[in-house]
């Protein structure tokens, strides 16, 4: 949707598990000496500024990466995400957040290529000003991000991750997110994808992750953050949810030693909640 802006919701709770779990999967791309591709369907601005006028309308962020801040008894996988975010923030101020491009582009090894779509074009705009100096390495299109995930399967590095990550403003994103995985894993079926999808009382989002499990994938993990009891208001979302494709073997066990924390320390009532569920199928 054309009129969807992330500033708005920049570094709240779905904002910690979407990136969080991000920089999990891409640690483990980097362990292994091949070279991967990065592709983000739907990108954003690239890097966010919290005491803009749109950050501060919602100040959603004090209640996600804002409660995280000047924590110092976080688990240890929730470590590296914030030294990164620290790093960011030189001084100790928490002033600017990191999308998921400016994440992978830190996190990815110098040789490694990023590919980022963004159709909104204030957002396209910042997001080609932030990486205008990564050319070759970084690619940034304007462009409809299930569109260019076709254009970009198989990656010529036969190694890659995939983050899918609409709005959901339209509920027909519901049905491209699920057709888009389908179609993908048919042209590169051993890529990590990471997708993530909102909470809402609504049919068409509690439907996604049974669609997800049913897209031909045989090796998944779905994790959710909820952050307090539903609203039952049709936009009134209460958590977010990962579902990894091809995940790394490491990531269950690292969220459920990080999720109990974070649906603690981020909980807006007494029904926040976590969960990981996965399946695993062996050949033959």
């Amino acid at each position: 949707m054309l009129s969807y802006r992330h500033a708005y919701h920049a570094g709240n709770h779905a904002d910690v598990l979407k990136h969080f779990v991000l920089t999990l999967c891409l640690q483990h791309m980097n362990l292994k000496d091949k070279p991967y591709t990065v592709i983000d369907t739907h990108a954003g601005a690239g890097l966010y500024a919290l005491d803009t006028h749109q950050a501060r309308q919602t100040s959603e962020y004090l209640d996600g990466i804002g409660r995280l801040w000047a924590r110092t008894d976080l688990p240890i996988p929730l470590k590296h995400l914030m030294r990164l975010l620290h790093e960011l923030n030189s001084g100790g101020n928490l002033r600017r957040y990191p999308g998921s491009p400016w994440l992978a582009a830190h996190l990815a090894r110098s040789n490694e290529r990023l590919r980022f779509a963004e159709l909104h074009s204030t957002d396209f705009a910042f997001l080609r000003r932030e990486f205008k100096n990564q050319v070759p390495r970084v690619m940034v299109e304007q462009a409809d991000g299930f569109e260019m995930l076709k254009a970009a399967l198989p990656p010529p590095s036969k190694r890659g991750l995939v983050l899918i990550d609409p709005s959901y403003e339209i509920k027909n994103d519901y049905t491209k997110v699920a057709h888009a995985i389908k179609d993908a894993l048919q042209r590169f079926a051993t890529g990590t994808y990471l997708v993530w999808h909102p909470l809402l009382p609504l049919l068409e989002a509690a439907q996604l992750p049974q669609k997800l499990k049913k897209s031909g994938a045989t090796h998944w993990l779905h994790a959710t953050l909820s952050v307090r009891a539903p609203s039952g208001k049709e936009r009134g979302m209460h958590g977010s949810g990962m579902f990894v494709i091809n995940p790394p073997w490491t990531l269950a066990a690292e969220l459920e030693q990080t999720l109990p924390f974070l649906a603690r320390v981020l909980a807006q009532d007494e029904q926040a909640t976590w969960a990981v569920d996965s399946l695993e199928q062996k050949p033959g």
